[in-house]
């Protein structure tokens, strides 16, 4: 590739970006996954329409599942372990035995019904029961659902991956025995075992290596918080265990722990995440055909009622018995497993393994992806109303987020008061900071405190300071000037520029 050739492939891929954040904000407006639209992005720049060539099912797959990863290890570090632990049983059913009663049913009725040899019919259930976390949520989050109900749709989604995935590795296998339903049971069994552990693991030493080692810049810390999830993928996948439960529970261990820059962390690994995510759809979209897509909406939409009518209920019903959960809460964890990327993913590892009929089955997980979540995403909130989860009329829990300051048009300081300097002895309203700028938290011992304006600085104090952009500059001179000075900075001449002589001083 020449130097020219790469300015164009970035001036493409920047653009695809922007034009992708656009759709996700435009998705989010009108209630839909964003998903469909960086799938349509990828679609319009395929050789269909504008004529992007690209057709390698192996650099999709290998490219889908790192982006899988990324997806997951910013899953687990988002995913509230408090919320989670109380519903890890029900949720670990249905991510297993769940997915299985799924896999078998939607089989039986592509078989019954369209007439699918029963190993590809299999394969084509395996691929289509994992549900999708990005999906489910991003239609989800405006509504006032008990946390119940959103613990365990989260739950299952981060979990039911890997045992879909290993589903899907077996039965892409040209000569994978089918008869031996126990050895099956085993590999899955061993590789989710392994793949928990490793993850576990990993993920505990990296919450003991960052809280012992100080790296140099804050910027290194949210990166190697995403290593080690990757770490535990690679790891995991090395020793033929499963890397995406590794990467999940890698990522749930390590955002549940006090790590330094947690809130940076977790920015980065939400931008990485979406990266991933804009980039794997618009990937997938680039993958199919639309000349080809007619033929398989059809069996999609086959497929798919199975799936969404008698597939999902069943498994949901059988799986949530056990626990007593309400069937309104029930039916609505059925109906809101809404199919995502992983399934579009999946559905290139019998193209890969050169399985026949493996094209047909990408056309139709495609189609059955988009068409489904167009159904059901939309429907979402209706479907809350009609099982009495949420009522339109009843008052909401407040809504507490980590806002950028930006957005607040306001700017953080942090300040040290060193040994020997004038800042020692000074009451905060001694400081004479200019409007709107406030000292909101001292750190001194190692305990914090909120201060009042009568509070007394001392050597060793950590200040931590709110002010605008317009008079930060002003607060920092300021800082600085009785820093030097004391609090009568200013009389003697010091107005605390950032390079200059110490001041003569004026009688």
């Amino acid at each position: 590739m020449t130097l020219q050739q790469l300015y164009i492939a970035l001036l493409i891929g920047g653009a695809v970006l922007l034009a992708s954040i656009a759709a996700a904000r435009t998705a989010s407006r009108i209630g839909l996954p964003s998903l469909l639209l960086f799938l349509a992005v990828g679609v319009v720049l395929g050789e269909d329409v504008i004529g992007l060539p690209f057709d390698d099912a192996q650099l999709a797959q290998n490219l889908g599942t790192a982006a899988l990863a990324v997806i997951l290890v910013d899953g687990g570090l988002s995913t509230p372990w408090q919320q989670v632990r109380r519903l890890l049983l029900p949720a670990s059913v249905l991510a297993t035995a769940g997915v299985a009663i799924s896999v078998l049913l939607t089989a039986a009725g592509a078989h019954l019904l369209l007439g699918i040899d029963w190993k590809l019919a299999l394969l084509l259930g395996a691929i289509v029961s994992s549900t999708d976390a990005a999906a489910t949520f991003a239609v989800l989050r405006a509504l006032p659902l008990p946390k119940k109900t959103t613990g365990l749709l989260e739950a299952e989604s981060g979990f039911n991956d890997a045992p879909t995935i290993i589903l899907v590795l077996l039965f892409s296998q040209p000569d994978a025995d089918l008869s031996n339903p126990l050895a099956l049971l085993g590999n899955l069994l061993y590789q989710l075992g392994l793949g928990g552990a490793l993850g576990l693991l990993i993920g505990g030493a990296g919450v003991l290596a960052l809280r012992r080692i100080a790296l140099p810049a804050t910027g290194l810390y949210p990166l190697a918080t995403v290593g080690f999830g990757m770490v535990a993928f690679a790891a995991a996948g090395a020793a033929n265990a499963s890397g995406i439960i590794a990467a999940y529970l890698s990522g749930l261990v390590l955002g549940n722990s006090d790590l330094p820059h947690r809130a940076g962390t977790r920015s980065f690994a939400e931008g990485a995440g979406w990266l991933a995510q804009i980039g794997l759809f618009v990937m997938l979209g680039l993958l199919v055909s639309p000349s080809e897509l007619p033929s398989a909406v059809l069996p999609a939409i086959v497929v798919g009622l199975v799936l969404l009518l008698v597939a999902r209920p069943v498994s949901v019903l059988v799986c949530l018995a056990p626990f007593k959960t309400p069937w309104r809460e029930g039916a609505f964890v059925s109906w809101a497993g809404l199919r995502g990327a992983v399934p579009i993913v999946l559905a290139t590892y019998p193209i890969v393994s050169g399985i026949s009929g493996g094209g047909d089955l990408l056309n139709i997980v495609f189609v059955l992806v988009v068409i489904f979540t167009l159904v059901q995403g939309p429907l979402l909130p209706l479907a809350a109303r009609l099982f009495r989860l949420t009522d339109p009329g009843e008052p909401r829990e407040v809504q507490v987020e980590t806002a950028p300051l930006d957005v607040l048009d306001a700017d953080l300081l942090t300040a040290a008061v060193p040994a020997g300097s004038r800042l020692h002895g000074v009451a905060i309203f001694e400081l004479r900071l200019p409007h709107p700028t406030v000292v909101t938290l001292i750190v001194r011992d190692g305990a914090s405190l909120v201060p009042d304006q009568q509070t007394v600085l001392r050597t060793g104090d950590e200040l931590l300071l709110v002010t605008t952009p317009r008079t930060r500059e002003a607060a920092e001179r300021q800082l600085r000037a009785v820093g030097r000075r004391g609090k009568l900075a200013r009389w003697f001449g010091e107005h605390g520029d950032p390079e200059s002589p110490r001041p003569v001083t004026r009688v």
